[in-house]
């Protein structure tokens, strides 16, 4: 009886997702806004300060999308979306682009009706602990209470570690980010899990931080991504356009301080096509042909976005297998050509 239940739901979710995802970029134009489902509040990715100014390089994905689309970063709309509601929010329509670190998956990407628009985040599972429990790595962690949020690949994941280790584990689940937070400050469980940058993030909610330490094991790959449903490829064009924009402007030395000067230099060829001053390459996605020199001037390069967000106080996460694949990186973006 689930599976019928559980069956004829997605159905019913795909059905919609079909009847709104025609036509994307004319509905976005017609309201003046990108909106955009993002985090409920994780530093660095998507947070919201006392003013309710949104910032990290998952809402950077979104003011590029604006950018590309109005020539202006700022015309987004945010919807703070738990990891279990984020699906239903992208396949209702609800949200026109899901930016919250996501895992790309198999399943996500044929079975829920979604594509993944390129990866903004290579990320891995870890854990977090405190101090005193006398933990140095994953394999000590038998018997361990293990808290996390419901509805991610996050459960699946600990699940697939601890039975290939012959361990025991409890899980303790909640639907929102906080409350796995105040779960585990409050000794409720011992051992946090997440992605690791996301333990990163959460750790300095936690009222003595230096107190938990993140161990050292990755347990999953998870790459992070935009997210958009099927059955609209012109939208999915323009989402993962720009952030191969951003990814292209750093390799080829252009940021948002100097991307005026780029465009009216004219001696390179590959930064005429990215800025827009050769070719029909805005034309082709249905925006205007300086949607990319747009997205830099307003948004800044993949590198900017990740200084600016994740390289600073208190979060200081290294580039690491995020650096360009020039500098030995996985973030490759495809030529704009």
């Amino acid at each position: 009886m689930k599976i019928i239940t559980s069956t004829v739901m997605l159905a019913s979710l795909l059905a919609i997702s079909a009847n709104t995802s025609a036509a994307t970029l004319d509905d976005v134009v017609g309201k003046g806004y990108v909106q955009c489902g993002v985090s409920q509040g994780l530093p660095g990715f998507s947070n919201f300060d006392d003013k309710g100014n949104w910032s990290g390089v998952d809402v950077d994905v979104c003011r590029a999308i604006a950018a590309a689309i109005f020539d202006d970063a700022q015309a987004v709309k945010f919807t703070p979306l738990s990891a279990k509601e984020r699906f239903t929010a992208l396949q209702s329509g609800e949200i026109d682009v899901l930016s919250r670190n996501t895992t790309w998956t198999a399943t996500r990407d044929t079975a829920l009706g979604l594509n993944f628009a390129g990866v903004n985040y290579y990320d891995g599972q870890g854990f977090m602990v405190r101090n005193d429990l006398g933990v140095n790595n994953a394999s000590e962690l038998d018997g361990a209470a293990v808290c996390t949020n419901t509805g991610t690949t996050t459960e699946l994941n600990v699940s697939d570690y601890f039975r290939a280790n012959n361990m025991d584990y409890k899980i303790v689940a909640f639907e929102k980010a906080d409350e796995v937070v105040a779960a585990y400050d409050a000794g409720r469980c011992d051992v946090y899990t997440t992605d690791q940058s996301g333990l990163y993030a959460q750790r300095i909610k936690l009222k003595d931080p230096s107190a938990h330490k993140v161990l050292p094991d990755v347990i999953s790959k998870e790459p992070l991504g935009p997210v958009v449903r099927h059955g609209d490829d012109q939208w999915f064009d323009i989402v993962k356009w720009s952030l191969y924009c951003m990814i292209n402007a750093e390799e080829m030395g252009i940021t948002s301080a100097n991307v005026a000067s780029k465009a009216a230099s004219g001696g390179d060829p590959a930064v005429n096509r990215l800025l827009g001053t050769e070719g029909k390459f805005g034309e082709n996605l249905g925006v205007s042909p300086t949607w990319c020199r747009n997205i830099v001037a307003g948004v800044g390069n993949y590198g900017e976005s990740f200084a600016r967000n994740l390289s600073i106080d208190p979060l200081n996460i290294a580039r690491g297998v995020n650096e360009l694949w020039t500098k030995g990186g996985l973030q490759y973006a495809p030529p704009i050509r």
